[in-house]
This record gives structure tokens, C-alpha cells and sequence, in this order.
């Protein structure tokens, strides 16, 4: 397994009125984050928050390249960012214990926080897919060219992690600095993780 410390480029917030940043997603322009009762947007290059959505958001938060996807306790919205409008709803494979949400392949990518977990679900029904263990604590989700990443925090202790999608077996582990927590998690694309630092507020 390789194993690097993270370089940490850039901090975002604390942002007015988001004492937490939960779930991340990132639609090619703007950085989504939930902090419970709102989905924000920022512009990571100016910094300034762009929009608002009053909707519950209290996790992992997603973008199927139209759409956004939001984890509300024990359910899954899916969102039009346009009108801020909830469109339907599934139920969360975790009925609550839910935590990274990631779309790809067709499908979503949800992390089961606690159960340490990652389950692929079909996003029209919620029906699970697919299940992939993890021995550490699941928080934020995401795919980078094919490969899934997710983030992991128990007590001072975070990184991101790549892991093999057949066996869950950790292939390469960026650690972060000490004291720095990663909830939720979104890949630029490019070589560029977004991470939400939990009660940080960044």
C-alpha cells in the first residue's frame, strides 16, 4: 500500500451561517456543501458563496451532471439546483447512518459511517447493488478516473483513501495533518480532492 501525507492547497470558510460542512460535491464550477439546513455553493477560485438551497442536508452530497443528490437522515433527495426544488426521494441504505455520497457509473455511491461500510445503489429506487467493507469509519465518498476514494475520521486521525472495488483492500492512503478531519469528499477531476472539515466550518 503506498502511503503519502496530504498536502493541503487551500481552506474554504468558515462560511456565514455553517457551523458544519457535511457532504461535498462539485458540479464543474461551484463547490456544494451541506451544513444541515442549507446546500450552499461556492466558487473555489473567488472564494464567495454563490447560492443557497434551504433544504435538509445533513450529510453526503452528490452531482450526477444534472442533478443533486442530498442525504436527509434516512432518505436521499434528489434536487433540481436550478428552482432549489426537491424532485423525489429513495430511502438511504443506512435508514440514518449515512455519511459519503458519490455518483458514478450510473449509479449512487453511499458510505455507511459507522458500519464502515460502502454500498452502490440504484438511484431511482434506492435498492442496493453492491457492498464493499472497509475497516476504518466511512465518511466522504468519490470516484476519481475509475477509482473510488473515500475519507475516513476517528478521534485526530483522518486520510482518504483509494480502495479496490472488489475486495475493499486499501491501495493508497493520503494521511491528513493531525487535528484534520475529513467528513465529506469530492474529487475535482482532475488532481484535486475537495474535503468538508466537519465542525470546522471549512
Amino acid at each position: 500500500m503506498k502511503t503519502s501525507a496530504a498536502e493541503i492547497l487551500r481552506e474554504y470558510g468558515p462560511f456565514p451561517g455553517a457551523g458544519h460542512v457535511h457532504g461535498v460535491t462539485f458540479d464543474g464550477q461551484h463547490v456544494w456543501f451541506a451544513s444541515g439546513d442549507k446546500l450552499s455553493a461556492f466558487d473555489p477560485e473567488s472564494r464567495k458563496t454563490v447560492r443557497s438551497i434551504d433544504v435538509a442536508a445533513h450529510a453526503g452530497t452528490a452531482f450526477d451532471g444534472e442533478h443533486l443528490f442530498q442525504i436527509a437522515e434516512d432518505r436521499i433527495q434528489k434536487i433540481d439546483p436550478k428552482t432549489g426544488r426537491v424532485l423525489s426521494t429513495i430511502p438511504a441504505p443506512g435508514g440514518g447512518g449515512d455519511s459519503g455520497l458519490a455518483w458514478a457509473e450510473g449509479t449512487l455511491w453511499v458510505g455507511q459511517h459507522r458500519d464502515r461500510k460502502i454500498h452502490q445503489i440504484d438511484p431511482e429506487t434506492g435498492a442496493i447493488l453492491r457492498t464493499i467493507e472497509s475497516n476504518r469509519v466511512v465518511t466522504g465518498v468519490t470516484w476519481i478516473d475509475g477509482e473510488l476514494w473515500h475519507g475516513t475520521w476517528e478521534g485526530d486521525e483522518s486520510d482518504v483513501r483509494r480502495v479496490d472495488l472488489r475486495t475493499g483492500q486499501v491501495l493508497e492512503k493520503l494521511e491528513m495533518p493531525p487535528g484534520v478531519g475529513v467528513s465529506g469528499l469530492e474529487s475535482d477531476g482532475g488532481d484535486r480532492f475537495f474535503c468538508g472539515g466537519g465542525s470546522s466550518g471549512r
